[in-house]
């Protein structure tokens, strides 16, 4: 009996540990948290806070005005050489291949900073220019508000950690944004293929 006993509450507990798992990693669909963010964003998108920002030429704007629109989101901050400097290239790509829904006013690209103290526009104009994003179909962008870099990167789920060498790391990915300024997909950095597949067949009537 003791046996017997002991075999059920073994089985109890891997059914219980199973549970546990399927849980935690979102029905073993996901095993990090990165996956299980963007497997919820695409089952439930994400209202966006109506956050105030500054472009490359010192307009102000908010989210809210890019309404109507597909848009494109990355974060990066200008000093950065390795990982915005992928996601630089993986937008302008995205600028050259998606030209036709952006000149239609279908779509836009926006980089916001996450290092708005040090990325004056005249810096994000920099950054531009490094990757040839000739606007207007590609801003870039910075929070103007303490509160409002917080509330904009906590929507996107970026996460900024200081690298104690006067940089930052942080995850990367580009962010789809949909015409009702829901976060509504997220793809890998590198993905360029993917991406313009992914808006050229949401903006197909």
């Amino acid at each position: 009996m003791s046996a017997l006993r002991t075999a059920v509450l073994s089985v109890a507990l891997l059914v219980a540990g199973g549970e546990g798992i399927a849980i935690a990693t979102d029905g073993f669909r996901a095993f990090t948290t990165e996956t299980a963010r963007r497997l919820a964003v695409r089952r439930r998108p994400v209202g966006l806070p109506a956050v105030p920002l500054e472009n490359q030429s010192g307009v102000a704007f908010t989210v809210d005005d890019l309404r109507g629109r597909w848009v494109l989101v990355d974060f990066i901050y200008t000093r950065c050489l390795t990982m915005c400097a992928v996601l630089g290239g993986d937008f302008s790509q995205l600028e050259r291949q998606l030209a036709e829904p952006i000149a239609r006013g279908r779509l836009q690209l926006l980089s916001v900073s996450f290092d708005p103290a040090h990325d004056a526009p005249a810096d994000l104009a920099s950054y531009l220019t490094r990757f040839r994003g000739h606007g207007p179909g590609w801003e870039a962008a910075r929070p103007v508000a303490e509160e409002g870099l917080k509330q904009i990167t906590t929507a996107f789920g970026i996460t900024v950690i200081p690298d104690q060498l006067g940089g930052y790391t942080h995850n990367a990915a580009i962010h789809l944004v949909d015409p009702a300024g829901r976060l509504v997909d997220i793809y890998d950095v590198g993905q360029v293929e993917l991406v313009t597949r992914s808006v050229l067949d949401r903006l197909t009537p």
